[in-house]
């Protein structure tokens, strides 16, 4: 990886590190394009595990705002869900893994902009962390199902949560990818040398997050990930 490459995700991940880590969602929107973009084979291994450290921190920070039952639901739908994922990494030829990280960003954007508030039940749980499964193990992108079962819960609650179901399933996902040959260990360089911009962006998010405008948070994560999914799409 060039020195220029680094960079550019150091700058990246500290800036996706702190909107994930202010609003609870946006990490996965935010670098998995621009990985995408820099070096498709940084997907999906480099988005999986450098969300690790920051969920780990998230989910500490916000424990006492936990819900339980839903993240219960959602980390057991998503466990279920992950071969299937895996599934879908094997069938997308190598050259189309960005045109499909590009689509399914877009989508993702596209749906939680479009939808409307409700009461989330079982059903929306279980339903949230299967598309989750599917995702982010394909792609490293699975929040926007979980917000927007979230997205009208109290601000830490959506954090706490997001980052316990996100924490399991990255394991999960990874243990799964390095067992098949899908992903390699050394492929979590890159990860290692941008901790301390992950940590960076983390502690930042410590001192806005409990009075930071989620609502615009929130845009603007979406619209940024409208874009550079269109632009990765577009450069495949």
């Amino acid at each position: 990886m060039s020195p220029d490459t680094l960079a550019v995700l150091g700058v990246t991940v500290a800036v996706a590190a702190f909107v994930q880590g202010s609003s609870g969602l946006g990490f996965a929107l935010i670098v998995a394009p621009v990985a995408g973009i820099l070096d498709p084979d940084l997907l999906p291994v480099f988005v999986l595990a450098a969300m690790i450290p920051l969920n780990l921190y998230v989910a500490w920070r916000e424990r006492g705002s936990l819900d339980l039952r839903g993240a219960g639901w959602i980390t057991a739908a998503r466990l279920a869900a992950t071969p299937g994922g895996l599934t879908l990494l094997w069938l997308i030829p190598d050259r189309s893994i960005g045109l499909f990280v590009g689509g399914a960003t877009v989508l993702a954007a596209v749906v939680s902009l479009a939808a409307l508030a409700f009461t989330p039940g079982r059903l929306a749980y279980v339903g949230a962390g299967a598309v989750t499964g599917l995702t982010e193990t394909a792609t490293g992108v699975g929040g926007p199902p979980l917000a927007l079962v979230y997205q009208h819960r109290p601000p830490a609650e959506l954090r706490a949560t997001v980052a316990v179901c996100f924490l399991i399933g990255e394991v999960a996902s990874l243990v799964l990818l390095f067992a098949t040959g899908k992903g390699h260990p050394q492929e979590l360089g890159p990860v290692l040398l941008l901790l301390p911009a992950i940590a960076a962006g983390a502690w930042l998010s410590r001192l806005v997050h409990h009075r930071l405008d989620a609502r615009r948070m929130r845009l603007f994560v979406l619209v940024f990930a409208l874009v550079s999914g269109v632009v990765l799409m577009l450069g495949v």
